[in-house]
């Protein structure tokens, strides 16, 4: 298994691959556009110089992730991910405007097209490429749980696909000669490009303001009541908190009151190993252990348990509403 570390730093290098790349498809953009004039691969280009400029960004990201803790940021340099990531939604969003005028300026004008053949080739050698390194990205950046690599890849993604739109409305406008189809295309791609902007920021300022993740807590929940130990008599208070790929997880556990604190300390450490099991080295554990109490009894499933004041009168089932919550709230 690899460490966080190693994985950090082969994004790295990966997201150096997607910037070298995003340059290189800028300028084959640019050419096409140079030979065709054509607006709706100038809305192509200019999107383009939003995936540099987020390749950068992003670049710089993983290059802070990569370092490690230290005196001034004791959790870490994980959180500079949704920052990043919230300015390359916000370029994203600025690019989907900016070609949306540019479409309206040039709806009504006719003038011809030059080569655009020879523009179609080109701008579909980029879709290609771009695909390629989107899908790449996108996986990777799910199976490392890195925000960077998920929104390049995303973005990417829509690229290639406002790139194929692009180009079956320029077959169709080269066989027709009906103009105003260049600018309707990219309207309609401004619009999409809009809302990927949108998500992208969306997903960053839920990260910066540390929004509860419902899927990562049902994970964590799904898995724990599989591997559940009966000593285990509750489990509340849950937090988790992201700093781009790590998760930072603090929870209270009830213990039986009488064990020591050795033996309170070996049930922790059997949460932690199982936990670290499933999520690997992505999280940071913090862990209180409260003592059980009368009521505790109502819920307890410890069959020998010798000091019981009460049977047992349900099962607690651990789900998204409990275990975030307080245990006097829980019987």
């Amino acid at each position: 298994m690899k460490n966080s570390n190693s994985t950090e730093k082969l994004n790295l290098s990966f997201q150096k691959i997607i910037v070298t790349f995003g340059i290189l498809l800028f300028l084959i953009k640019i050419f096409a556009w140079y030979l065709t004039k054509s607006v709706a691969i100038y809305s192509d280009a200019l999107e383009s110089i939003v995936n540099i400029i987020g390749s950068f960004l992003g670049l710089y990201s993983l290059y802070l992730v990569t370092k490690p803790k230290d005196y001034n940021h004791p959790n870490g340099h994980g959180k500079v991910e949704f920052l990043t990531s919230g300015i390359e939604g916000i370029l994203i969003a600025i690019a989907g405007i900016i070609i949306l005028i540019e479409a309206i300026q040039n709806l009504f004008q006719k003038t011809a097209l030059e080569k655009v053949d020879f523009g179609i080739y080109l701008v579909a050698f980029t879709a290609i490429v771009n695909f390629i390194l989107g899908y790449y990205a996108l996986k990777k950046g799910e199976k490392t749980h890195s925000l960077v690599l998920k929104s390049t890849g995303k973005h990417l993604l829509t690229d290639t696909y406002s790139t194929l739109g692009i180009i079956l409305g320029l077959i169709l406008m080269y066989f027709t000669q009906i103009f105003w189809i260049d600018s309707g295309i990219a309207m309609i791609f401004s619009f999409i490009i809009l809302f990927t902007g949108y998500k992208i920021i969306r997903d960053s300022v839920s990260g910066i303001m540390d929004e509860a993740d419902e899927k990562i807590i049902e994970e964590f929940i799904f898995f724990i009541k599989d591997n559940r130990i009966s000593m285990w008599i509750d489990l509340h208070n849950l937090r988790i908190i992201k700093y781009g790929s790590k998760l930072h997880m603090d929870l209270h556990l009830t213990l039986p009151y009488y064990l020591t604190v050795l033996e309170a300390h070996d049930e922790m450490e059997k949460l932690e190993k199982l936990i670290n099991l499933h999520f690997s080295d992505r999280v940071e554990l913090f862990v209180h252990i409260d003592p059980c109490q009368k009521f505790s009894c109502e819920i307890c499933s410890i069959q020998d348990c010798e000091v019981r004041n009460h049977i047992q009168i349900k099962k607690l089932v651990w789900n998204f509403e409990n275990i975030s919550s307080n245990l006097k709230h829980r019987i």
